[in-house]
This record gives structure tokens, sequence and C-alpha cells, in this order.
């Protein structure tokens, strides 16, 4: 079976977020599609399935099915659109779990169309805050992941997770977050409840991202860097209840696994 690997939210190899996309005629067993992420062990693996006008699309991490993954998705499209023979710009994608997810591309961008996360403040307890050496400003619950608000960029790149600590809140993952240098906001991203410590660029993340920076700069589209150590690029625009993130991608390797 076809297999690709492409680095997502760059333009260069060995920087971005890697993810393995499988085009598959029908779908596995969850069970086998499972053990092929974790044998490919990167933080995602995208299943795709052709259908009549549309692809369905479910990932997988090392060790879960997650509900929804950005980096992913638009290395997905960038093989189908590249190395898949599907024609014009644009790709609808539908989840099981997440519903429709379009994905467009002009020149070398492409431009993922996902739902907005809604945001609800919450008290900085101690508990909650545990697992990080630096204590935020702010924080806030999205649909499934926490948000915390730092002051400034060095902050942000002078965190050191605590993972243990952190796999015990009640999310999937924890994003931190402050105005950036050459940017308008930075972020890193830590999922060790689903497998992954730091995830080096997190599409779905800035669902959340982008509606808190877009009203708390009171502008539409933003500039975003991930500071992970192999750094991530995005462009982001708040479209009401969706959110559109834009990046680049480049194919590391293609090939085929080879399952009894």
């Amino acid at each position: 079976m076809k297999i690709y690997q492409a680095d997502a939210f760059t333009d260069k190899v060995f920087s971005g977020n890697p993810a393995a996309i499988c085009p598959l005629s029908e779908w596995l067993p969850a069970e086998r599609m499972q053990q092929i992420a974790m044998e490919n062990n990167l933080s995602e693996t995208a299943f795709v399935v052709k259908n009549k006008g549309y692809y369905e699309i479910r990932w997988f991490t090392p060790s879960v099915e997650v509900d929804l993954c950005g980096h992913a998705t638009l290395a997905a499209a960038f093989v189908l659109f590249n190395y898949e023979g599907c024609h014009g710009n644009t790709i609808r994608f539908v989840s099981h779990i997440s519903g429709e997810l379009g994905v467009s591309r002009k020149g070398e961008w492409l431009t993922l169309n996902f739902p907005a996360d809604d945001l609800k403040h919450i008290a900085l307890s101690a508990e909650i805050t545990a697992g990080l050496n630096i204590k935020p400003r702010e924080a806030y619950e999205g649909r499934s992941d926490i948000l915390f608000v730092f002051d400034d960029e060095d902050q942000i790149l002078g965190l050191l997770p605590d993972y243990s600590l952190l796999s015990k809140l009640d999310a999937r993952g924890i994003i931190v977050t402050a105005p950036g240098s050459k940017s308008d906001f930075v972020s890193r991203f830590f999922g060790p409840k689903v497998g992954i410590n730091e995830d080096p660029v997190t599409g779905s993340a800035h669902t959340t991202l982008t509606p808190y920076w877009s009203q708390r700069l009171n502008k539409e589209v933003l500039t975003a860097i991930q500071l992970s150590s192999r750094k991530g690029y995005l462009r982001c625009r708040a479209a009401g209840r969706r959110v559109e993130i834009s990046g680049k991608c480049r194919l590391f390797m293609q090939g085929q696994y080879i399952i009894d």
C-alpha cells in the first residue's frame, strides 16, 4: 500500500511537522490503522479514502485516534494535489468526527478551512498550572485543549513542562502562547495525554489561537510561528465560525508499506 511522508507548515524538509499519508481504496480496521500509525511513530498518520466528490479522512497518533489534525490534513491535501492526481484547487475532506473540512491551494500555499473553537475563561488553579515552570497570565478552555497565555515570547521559549503532570489534565493537549517578536503571536503545543510530548506544529491548535488573537489584536489576518525545535510558519484568518490556516508543505519520502 502507498505511503507518503511530508513536512507541513514549512518550505523546506527537516522542519515543520512531519505526517504520514496513506491513501486507501477502502477502510482498514481501526486496529490495523492504529498499528500502522504506531509503526510510523510520527505525531500523526492520516488515512484517506476517495469517495464521490470528496475524501474521507481519519487521523491517528502512535497511541490513539484523534478528532482533528491540521498538519496531517494539510499534508494529505499536498499529497493528493501533487502525487495522487487530484485536479482543481480545492479538496473537500469529510471526517466522521469533525465533519466537513476544506483545503484550497494558491500557488504553494495550502489553506485549511476548519471550525473555530469556543473558548471559556478559567481560573489559574494550582492543579492546572502545576506542570509549567512559568506561571501564565490567564487560561482558557476550548473543546479539547487548554490555552495558557503568557506575556512574551521569551517565556514560551523558556517553558520546561512536566509531561507527567500535564498528562493528568482533562484535555487533549496544552497550548501556550504569547505575542511574537517576528509574528503576531507564537505558540507551543504539549500533548502527552495522546502520546506526543511536544508537537512540532499543530494546525488544529490554531482553531483556538486564531479567535483569541484576532479578538485581542483586533485583526482578521494574523501571522504565527510555532516555536518547537523544528519551527512552523502559518498564516491565519478569522472567518466567523470558521478559521482559515495556511502553510506550505514539502515531500520527504514516498514508498510502500507491506502488511499481511
